[in-house]
Formats: C-alpha cells, structure tokens, sequence
C-alpha cells in the first residue's frame, strides 16, 4: 500500500517509550477517534531529527493543540527504549508520543521505507508528516530523499 490522502491507516503493533518504559499499542489506539499531527524520521538522536524535526514539533505543540489536535506523535523505527530516551533528551514525553516501530512493520506497510544502510541505519523510515483524523490520512508530506522542508512541524500546522 503506498499511502495516500484518503486512506485510512492500515493495522500495525507499535510500542510507545513512556515515562514508565515500553507500552505496546496499536495504530487503533493511536489514531482511533483522534486528530493526529503525526511526523516519522529516519531516526532517534540523527542530526536533522534532534535538532530540527523533533524540536519543531515541540516548539509548536500549543499552536498545533489551537487548532484542535488532540496528539502529536513522532515515530521511528527504532526501539522503545531509544525512543523514551531521546523524548527525555528533547524534554518531550507528554507533549508528544515517542512512538516505536522496532521492526518496521507499519513503516513497510504503508510503503515509506528506506535504506538507510550506507549511513550504516539500515531500513528505516522516510521522513514525513500527516495530519491524522480518526485514521484517515487528510495530509500527507513526503520528503525528497535528504530534504527537511514539507515533514516540519510549521509546514503541517499551515495545512491544518
């Protein structure tokens, strides 16, 4: 499935990196009956991620929170420790949920995958945002391979 506007989220396990440690969820729990700004990066404590992408969302929560989201989320394909850790690093945990996709399972399915093994990362996620309504993608933000600009935080917050 290569997503789309429109498109409601296929199903995938993920696990959140709380305060409390992992927490197994699901696309369901994530988006059911919620308005989302979603954002996925090629992964935790990278460069542009840690000192652009994530903060952006940060920066900007109370203005995203203004026009009626309900949850932002930031996913990886990482694991749940590594994502608790960088939100405590980034001051974010409970402003945005840090979200795990440890096997790449809902990254594969919605066909946003990438290669990120001569960076020695292997597959991973492109890097992209949405915005979320109950499932169902209404933006969907893309980049071109090693580009920041339409995945951050203002660009989404615009097409809200």
């Amino acid at each position: 499935m290569t997503l789309k506007v429109g498109d409601t989220l296929p199903a995938a396990n993920l696990i959140a990196g709380t305060a409390e440690g992992p927490k197994p969820t699901t696309v369901d729990e994530i988006f059911k009956g919620r308005k989302v700004a979603f954002f996925a990066v090629p992964g935790a404590f990278t460069p542009t991620c840690s000192a652009r992408h994530l903060p952006g969302y940060k920066d900007l929560a109370s203005d995203l929170k203004a026009k009626g989201v309900d949850a932002i989320v930031c996913l990886s394909v990482n694991d749940a420790f590594v994502m608790k850790a960088w939100g405590e690093s980034q001051d974010v945990l409970g402003a945005i949920e840090m979200i795990a996709d440890p096997a790449g399972d809902f990254t594969k399915a919605v066909d946003l995958t990438m290669d990120g093994s001569k960076f020695g990362l292997g597959l991973r996620s492109q890097r992209y945002s949405m915005y979320v309504v109950d499932g169902v993608v209404q933006q969907l933000n893309v980049e071109a391979g090693g580009e920041f600009k339409v995945s951050a935080a203002d660009y989404l917050l615009a097409q809200i």
